[in-house]
């Protein structure tokens, strides 16, 4: 009597092996991202930016950090939601995250900031655009 050995194969790295979720990179991409604006606006704030609308009503140091978290958090989420359903993830999430952060840019334009306050704003949500989505889309893939 002869016994078989059944031959196994190593499988494949799955999707699921190969990447790691890109909410753990997103989620640490947001809180960088959140620190780095705060201090800026802080500093921004010492050097005389006011951040005051044409009501005199300003933007508190705190809202830099909250804000910035939140949409940064809206960015994982539609970095997960492409992920999963686009043809090319990483192209697609870098197209829809440059057309949203010009677009973050119009309240800074017409909300009646004075023009240092507008340019400042505009150069935060730059920086946080800048630590965010390269992350995000480097944990992309290219094509499903």
């Amino acid at each position: 009597m002869t016994t078989t050995t059944p031959i196994t194969t190593p499988s494949a790295p799955t999707l699921a092996t190969q990447r790691p979720p890109v909410w753990k990179y997103g989620l640490a991409s947001a809180v960088v991202a959140s620190a780095a604006t705060t201090a800026l606006a802080a500093i921004a704030r010492a050097a005389g930016v006011s951040f005051a609308d044409r009501t005199g009503t300003g933007i508190p140091i705190t809202a830099f950090t909250e804000l910035t978290l939140l949409f940064a958090l809206v960015g994982v989420g539609i970095a997960a939601v492409i992920a999963r359903t686009a043809r090319r993830p990483r192209p697609t999430f870098v197209r829809t995250a440059i057309a949203l952060t010009a677009l973050s840019f119009v309240p800074d334009l017409t909300y009646g900031f004075a023009a240092s306050s507008a340019v400042t704003l505009i150069s935060l949500h730059s920086v946080a655009a800048a630590i965010v989505v390269p992350t995000l889309a480097r944990h992309l893939a290219r094509t499903r």
